[in-house]
């Protein structure tokens, strides 16, 4: 029995070897492919690297322990994602992993929420873009109050509370054309005016434009 168990933990070492081995090569090829995601994203100095580091244990899924590491600052070390991320930096981070990942391990629905915390201008509308990109495999349901990332979207809903009998009711309509380059207008400019809906209007068909 102490020969079998021996012959046993030879085995698993070797094959806890080969497993950090293809890991070590995927955190490679991983780190990189969101590096270039952040750059899109509007992030070129952040530096993100997947560490994949040796554990004293076995467990279920070999003897590996993996963390993401980021940089935010040039010159500095990188550490712990969740650690130095701040809110909108995760959110991207999080969307550029995503969309890496998307690619080969695409989930059926993909949820993000608020992922517009801390951008604006030309860093929403790319962020808007590579969402619509992902939206061609997976269903994507983002919540935004950036008009940006709300017009790269195949289609808008507004939710809106109401009271009805004393009590709050949450109400999910779907938009069509008109409706949405109004709701458009109202979350650029807080009021709908002519010069509110002229540059709604031109959001949309400058996405429409790009998805031609």
């Amino acid at each position: 029995l102490e020969q079998e168990e021996a012959g046993l933990r030879k085995r698993l070492a070797q094959r806890a070897e080969e497993l950090t081995a293809i890991r070590k090569s995927a955190a490679t090829a991983l780190s990189q492919a969101v590096q270039e995601a952040l750059a899109f994203l509007d992030m070129p100095k952040v530096r993100f690297e997947v560490a994949v580091k040796d554990s004293a244990e076995f467990g279920a899924f070999g003897r590996d322990e993996v963390e993401f590491l980021l940089s935010a600052n040039p010159g500095e070390p990188v550490g712990p994602m969740v650690r130095i991320a701040s809110g909108g930096e995760l959110s991207r981070i999080m969307l550029a992993i995503r969309s890496v990942l998307n690619e080969r391990y695409g989930v059926p629905t993909a949820i993000y929420d608020e992922v517009d915390t801390g951008i604006s201008g030309r860093t929403a509308r790319k962020v808007g873009i590579k969402l619509a990109a992902i939206a061609g495999d997976t269903q994507v349901i983002c919540v935004t109050h950036a008009a940006q990332l709300a017009a790269c979207a195949f289609h808008q809903y507004r939710i809106a509370k109401k009271e009805e009998n004393g009590r709050t009711q949450t109400e999910v309509l779907l938009l069509d054309y008109e409706e949405r380059i109004g709701e458009l207008a109202r979350i650029m400019g807080g009021s709908v005016t002519d010069a509110t809906l002229s540059a709604a209007k031109e959001l949309r068909l400058r996405v429409e434009g790009d998805s031609e």
